[in-house]
C-alpha cells in the first residue's frame, strides 16, 4: 500500500507551491524537474479508486481494497476515513464525484482488479450528498466488484456503473448499469453473459451521449 499511493497529488502540489500554470506546466524542462513521492495514508491496503474534484486541487477522495474510503481536503496532507460505521465493508473498487454538483459522490464497493484467494467482495453502491458526511446504500447488491462509476457532467442523478460481478460464478448482475434518479432504480444497459463483466466505462468528454465500456470475460 504505501507504493501504490505514491503516485497521486504530486503534481498539483507542486504546482500550486511553485506558482507554476499548467501551460507552462507541460513544457519539458519543468516536468523533468516533478519528482513522485508517498502522501498517504498510510493504511487501507492496495488503492485502485481515486477521484478529484473539478475546479478544486486540495479535495481528493482514495478508496482502498480494505480500508474504505479516505479524503483530504488539503491535497494529501492530512486524511480522514469517512466510510468507517456507514459502509459495512472496506472493499472500494469505484468512485465518482459529480462535476456539476462536488457534493454527490457514488462508491462502488468490491475491488475491481481481481486477485486470486485475496479478493474481497462488495456490497453494491453507496451515495452521498453531503461531500461524504453521511453515505446511503443504492443497491446493486449482487454487484460483487464494482470497477468504475462514470457521471453526467451536467445531471447528477445520471449515472453509469460497470459492475464486474462476484468473480465466483456466473452470475447474471455482470455488465454496465445506467440510473436515470441518482440511483434509486438501476437498469442493465449492457450484457454479454453472466461469464463477462464490465470493467470500465467511460464517457466522450465532448459528448456525453457517447460511451465506451470495457468487458471482461473471467472468473475464479
Amino acid at each position: 500500500m504505501r507504493r501504490t499511493l505514491c503516485t497521486f497529488g504530486l503534481v498539483a502540489m507542486s504546482l500550486m507551491f511553485s506558482g507554476t500554470t499548467y501551460a507552462e506546466a507541460v513544457k519539458e524542462d519543468l516536468i523533468d524537474g516533478l519528482e513522485y513521492r508517498l502522501i498517504g495514508p498510510w493504511r487501507g491496503g492496495r488503492v485502485t479508486a481515486v477521484h478529484g474534484v473539478p475546479g478544486n486541487d486540495q479535495v481528493y477522495y482514495m478508496g482502498a481494497t480494505g480500508g474504505g474510503v479516505w479524503k483530504t481536503g488539503n491535497a494529501g496532507q492530512t486524511w480522514n476515513n469517512i466510510s468507517d460505521g456507514q459502509i459495512p465493508v472496506g472493499t472500494i473498487g469505484a468512485i465518482g464525484v459529480a462535476p456539476s454538483d462536488p457534493n454527490v459522490i457514488y462508491v462502488g464497493t468490491g475491488e475491481a482488479p481481481i486477485r486470486g484467494v485475496t479478493t474481497s467482495q462488495g456490497e453494491g453502491i453507496w451515495k452521498s450528498t453531503d461531500a461524504g458526511q453521511t453515505f446511503t446504500f443504492m443497491g446493486l447488491p449482487r454487484a460483487g466488484q464494482i470497477a468504475r462509476i462514470q457521471i453526467h457532467p451536467t445531471d447528477p442523478d445520471l449515472v453509469y456503473v460497470a459492475v464486474q460481478g462476484q468473480i465466483w460464478a456466473p452470475n447474471p448482475e455482470r455488465g454496465v448499469y445506467r440510473s436515470k434518479d441518482g440511483g434509486e432504480t438501476w437498469e442493465l444497459v449492457l450484457e454479454v453473459n453472466p461469464d463477462t463483466g464490465a470493467t470500465d466505462v467511460t464517457m466522450d468528454p465532448t459528448n456525453p451521449r457517447i460511451l465506451y465500456a470495457g468487458m471482461w470475460h473471467h472468473g475464479r
